[in-house]
């Protein structure tokens, strides 16, 4: 039982993968050194927000064996055209912002000075040798434990942190004001705990799945894969939270822009409380979560991409999954080697692109898994349509603030 458990499980972790990230590593932890426990209402609202346009990904997937791109196609071929441009758009600064990251802590953790846009190369490099030889199987089975070694060791620290604080604890709510706090937010919101495209990559993966497996996977499995990934999520939220306020909030420190300055200062976080044999292991944890969501995202975006052009030009174009992934490492190199002297711009640029597509995605979502294309027995309830139209009003209301606020 538990054996064919740990089997259905796969496109819930990648999520997962995918998610604990940048928008954790990064932002969560910022978010808690400038604003102690203030937005953890954020934290917890856009989980709730985001939460149904993520499930329709394997809801859809598993009710028709389609990806959200076959059913994109399905709604106009005008609406997966206008998927293909905002995706080719986002998707270099989306990975040039993962792999930069990851890159500055694996210069922490190994000690070699290279320079950060040739750390980020040989990341790359090394994921798609990894991705050749392995491909999804690899990634269903990879982040099984690096999900379990960055949540133990996420819990230590937070625990032990709690126990050594001095600090009085308060949990006053904050809503930011002026327009770099409001930016910080809708960044922080953006990435939290993904973009809302990782609703497709998460239905060619629930549908990849199905090939790798002799088990045909139901959506009510497929939707408890899913809570499990995303209940995870939110939790290391917190924790990440948690962390940035115990050690650093009102400390007179901040967050440096350089990574592989904030790689170390990162680190530290942990060190201070586990003490200081803990770095090494830490240091690997942090590493192997960014290089999870590095080769997830350099996975997803050329698949996704060589979908959606087999799509939209079936007996024209062939641009198959490897001319995506050598074409997003080349413009990721690119845009590293321009924009490298500041890390946090180029993630903040990342998140608000992510935070200001999500209405479109949340409402083609909404649209397919409520339509036609959906058999009956499988939309959603009420409920979760009800919380889908707040959840777009919500999308909609944020951005036109975050512009107004500019």
């Amino acid at each position: 039982m538990k054996k064919s458990l740990l089997n259905l499980l796969g496109p819930g972790l990648l999520f997962a993968g995918a998610a604990i990230g940048v928008s954790h590593l990064v932002q969560s932890t910022r978010a808690g050194a400038d604003f102690g426990f203030g937005l953890l209402w954020a934290l917890l609202l856009v989980h709730i927000i985001k939460y149904p346009f993520f499930q329709f990904g394997p809801r859809y997937a598993t009710a028709t064996g389609e990806t959200l791109l076959d059913g994109y196609k399905r709604l106009g071929k005008g609406v997966l055209i206008s998927y293909f441009i905002l995706n080719l758009a986002t998707m270099f600064t989306i990975q040039a912002a993962v792999t930069i990251v990851t890159a500055s802590l694996a210069s922490n953790l190994f000690g070699i000075s290279l320079d950060l846009v040739a750390w980020s190369v040989l990341i790359m490099l090394v994921s798609i040798i990894l991705l050749g030889i392995g491909k999804y199987k690899f990634l269903d089975n990879l982040m099984k434990y690096i999900i379990a070694i960055l949540t133990i060791s996420t819990i230590v620290a937070v625990n032990i942190a709690l126990v050594k604080t001095d600090k009085g604890f308060s949990f006053q709510q904050i809503i930011p004001s002026g327009t770099a706090q409001v930016t910080f937010l809708i960044a922080f919101l953006g990435w939290m705990p993904a973009p809302l495209d990782i609703s497709i990559w998460h239905s060619l993966w629930s549908v990849e799945k199905d090939k790798t497996t002799f088990i045909k996977i139901k959506p009510k499995q497929a939707i408890f894969d899913f809570n499990v990934g995303y209940i995870g999520a939110l939790f290391l939220g917190v924790c990440f939270v948690m962390l940035g306020a115990l050690v650093m909030y009102q400390s007179g420190e901040s967050f440096s822009s350089k990574g592989t300055v904030f790689a170390s200062q990162l680190i530290n976080l942990y060190t201070k409380n586990l003490g200081e044999f803990s770095s090494v292991f830490i240091g690997v944890a942090a590493f192997t979560t960014m290089f999870s969501t590095t080769i997830t995202t350099l996975d997803a975006s050329p698949r996704a991409m060589e979908k959606s052009s087999f799509l939209l030009f079936p007996k024209t174009i062939k641009l198959g999954y490897w001319f995506w992934l050598v074409l997003l490492t080349l413009g990721t190199s690119i845009i590293l080697y321009y924009f490298l002297s500041d890390m946090v711009f180029l993630v903040r640029i990342a998140t608000v692109l992510s935070f200001l597509t999500a209405p479109f995605y949340a409402i083609l979502n909404y649209i397919l898994i409520t339509g036609k294309h959906t058999p009956k027995k499988y939309r959603p309830n009420i409920g979760l349509r009800i919380l889908s139209l707040i959840g777009i009003v919500f999308l909609f209301g944020f951005s036109i603030w975050f512009l107004l606020s500019l």
